[in-house]
């Protein structure tokens, strides 16, 4: 179209340099040694320089050498070698003329018809303030990282202060029921103190590996609760991923279970106590399970007896859109909370659905396997 609309060589002169001369961010022409045959008006008025000082010089010798940067040839350089084009060097200098700057370029080799010589376009970029605004991000989540890390410590600190309180005032009381009640309020806020401390310290991208975290937990509870002559131990198994909220639930629900074996599950003179978590994923569905090989559960009438902890998993699990169910085991008791995948097209059209395989053939079948689990002990 270029050549039926400017045959004439002196029209098509003029064009190119309207278009030099038209284009917002500053531009280059150069010859094959690199030699300025042409500016836009906007490197003038960007560089605060006059034609005389940049037609004809070489590009490494403007404004008193500031472009001559060993990184800068070097890439330049790849255009002479069948590249063509190159695109997005940054370059960060102070130039004399107008300060710091932060300029990126773009470079394209243009090739003629007749004859053998070459011109290459260079654009630059300023891009100061683009840069200027992505290091006061950076700073400011610096700030933040820095001002999360405070809250945490400082939400840590008056967790434990209440644990503290707590405890004392459990010791003060004379009521056994009383007694009671205040204990299970401090392992509360002590297993809130620990999830709050497993996220924090799990990712901060919004997602939490679940094997580090219920293995955090499990050390946390382990240290809290088993005594030096106990022997039994917390092992954990599984991996998947999930929402800082979704993690958040799970923990909790993983931390009263634990915490009910360990209380109800195990006599004193138990020698070899065992409580394990399972947690397993299959697409968009999910299974946790907690079991121990204590004495047992007392069931009534079908249905785990229980108190403040039993409303807080059934709570949590309904948040998590998930059923519990409690077996025996053959010893001790299985807790698992199950959320199924949500139905396909596959299954609505006659495809059967794959049932929750039993909890307690699962957790045989696992046990004698070691990969991905950890076992937190205190004997």
């Amino acid at each position: 179209m270029f050549k039926q609309q400017f045959s004439d060589a002196s029209d098509a002169c003029a064009l190119a340099e309207a278009i030099v001369d038209t284009v917002r961010e500053p531009l280059l022409v150069l010859d094959h040694d690199l030699r300025v045959i042409a500016a836009s008006r906007s490197f003038y008025l960007t560089f605060s320089a006059a034609p005389e000082d940049v037609l004809g010089q070489l590009f490494y010798e403007l404004d008193d050498g500031a472009w001559n940067i060993p990184a800068l040839k070097s890439w330049l350089s790849q255009i002479f070698s069948n590249t063509g084009a190159l695109h997005d060097f940054e370059v960060e200098h102070v130039f004399p003329a107008v300060g710091p700057r932060a300029m990126r370029l773009n470079a394209r080799q243009v090739s003629y018809t007749v004859g053998s010589h070459t011109t290459i376009l260079l654009g630059l970029e300023d891009v100061t303030s683009e840069r200027a605004m992505a290091r006061r991000n950076e700073e400011l989540l610096r700030q933040k990282d820095m001002l999360l890390e405070e809250f945490q410590h400082r939400v840590g600190n008056s967790l434990a202060i209440i644990a503290s309180i707590i405890s004392l005032k459990a010791r003060s009381v004379g009521s056994e029921e009383a007694r009671r009640h205040l204990d299970d309020a401090r392992d509360r806020v002590i297993s809130f103190a620990n999830i709050q401390q497993s996220l924090h310290t799990s990712a901060r991208s919004g997602v939490i590996a679940l094997g580090p975290h219920f293995a955090r937990l499990c050390q946390a509870i382990s240290q809290s609760m088993i005594a030096d002559q106990q022997r039994t131990r917390i092992e954990t198994r599984g991996d998947g991923q999930a929402t800082t909220s979704e993690a958040e639930s799970l923990g909790l629900i993983v931390t009263e279970l634990v915490i009910n074996s360990l209380k109800h599950a195990f006599p004193e003179d138990t020698a070899n106590g065992l409580i394990t978590v399972i947690y397993e994923s299959s697409g968009a569905g999910w299974t946790l399970s907690v079991s121990d090989n204590g004495t047992g559960k007392l069931q009534v009438s079908g249905r785990p007896k229980g108190g403040l902890g039993t409303g807080i998993i059934m709570a949590l699990a309904k948040q998590l859109g998930a059923e519990v169910t409690t077996v025996p085991g053959r010893p001790g008791t299985i807790v698992s909370v199950r959320h199924a995948a949500v139905a396909t097209c596959d299954d609505l059209t006659g495809a059967s659905v794959p049932s929750a395989p039993a909890i307690r053939s699962r957790t045989e079948s696992r046990a004698g396997s070691t990969a991905g689990s950890r076992t937190v002990s205190r004997s």
